[in-house]
């Protein structure tokens, strides 16, 4: 990290703590500089180191600050859309330079998220503050990416996709989905699972800390645990699935409950099946 972004970090960090702040002006200033370094990719609400993902807490405490400071105002885009909101949180203006592909029809991305160079976004979709969505991805209709999730490249969050978000605890993970995650039409995931790179999920699927992930081909069950999230492995195509209930009134009355199955990992079948996918790009 660099001598600014950690003098920026020990701000952030003082100012959050203070039960009252005392210089507004000076706390805004330096809102402002964290969320333009946000908005431009140097920091994140996660990191990879090795293998692993770590949690910046201190970034999440810097958005929180953000509402704390922010105050109700009137905004609008032209005559077409109006709304009210924290004002230290707008809607961001995308220009040409960005090289971001904006499809018209009501989609909105607030200030304080990254989204690089040649990612798609198609009408309607959000993405909210503290999101990192990287090179070559795509969001499609109705796709949700929320506060703090972290998209790799090359990610299709396919028609009414749902990536949860999360501010607090401000130590809690996020959604994290590595690079050339295919995620299917109305999924959902949340919780802070993390799904490896290549993984596809199927149309449907939900992702959850108390969900179990079965995978039919390692013979395995995958769960959270206290101290990590839900993780789906790399190249893995988790469908939808149910389990069925073996005690009380749901085993008398033959009840299952939904769970997501792993089917098999990626191959070159598969990537055929998605390869039209790159045409949309």
């Amino acid at each position: 990290m660099s001598d600014s972004l950690s003098t920026l970090k020990s701000a952030i960090e003082r100012l959050s703590a203070d039960q009252t702040i005392t210089n507004a002006g000076e706390a805004r200033r330096t809102f402002l500089d964290f969320r333009a370094a946000l908005t431009r990719g140097e920091i994140r609400a996660a990191e990879k180191v090795g293998r692993d993902w770590a949690t910046n807490a201190w970034v999440k405490q810097g958005i929180l600050l953000g509402f704390r400071l922010g105050v109700l105002a009137e905004m609008s885009d032209g005559d077409v859309l109006s709304f009210v909101d924290k004002d230290t949180f707008p809607a961001r203006r995308l220009t040409l330079a960005d090289q971001i592909r904006l499809v018209p029809g009501g989609s909105s991305i607030r200030e304080g998220a990254y989204v690089a160079p040649s990612v798609i976004c198609m009408p309607p979709m959000f993405i909210n503050v503290g999101a990192y969505v990287d090179e070559g991805s795509m969001i499609d209709s109705h796709a949700l990416v929320g506060s703090c999730a972290q998209v790799g490249k090359r990610v299709h969050l396919s028609a009414a996709a749902q990536v949860g978000g999360v501010l607090e605890p401000i130590n809690a993970a996020p959604v994290i989905l590595e690079d050339d995650v295919l995620v299917g039409g109305n999924c959902g995931v949340y919780e802070g699972t993390l799904v490896r790179a290549r993984a596809v999920l199927g149309a449907g699927t939900i992702l959850t800390r108390s969900t179990p992930l079965y995978d039919l081909v390692r013979g395995e069950i995958y769960r959270a645990t206290a101290e990590s999230p839900l993780e789906v492995p790399e190249g893995a195509v988790v469908v939808p699935g149910s389990r069925g209930v073996k005690k009380g009134k749901g085993a008398e009355w033959n009840l299952s409950l939904y769970t997501p199955v792993i089917v098999k990992y990626r191959d070159e079948k598969t990537d055929r099946g998605i390869e039209l996918e790159e045409w949309l790009r």
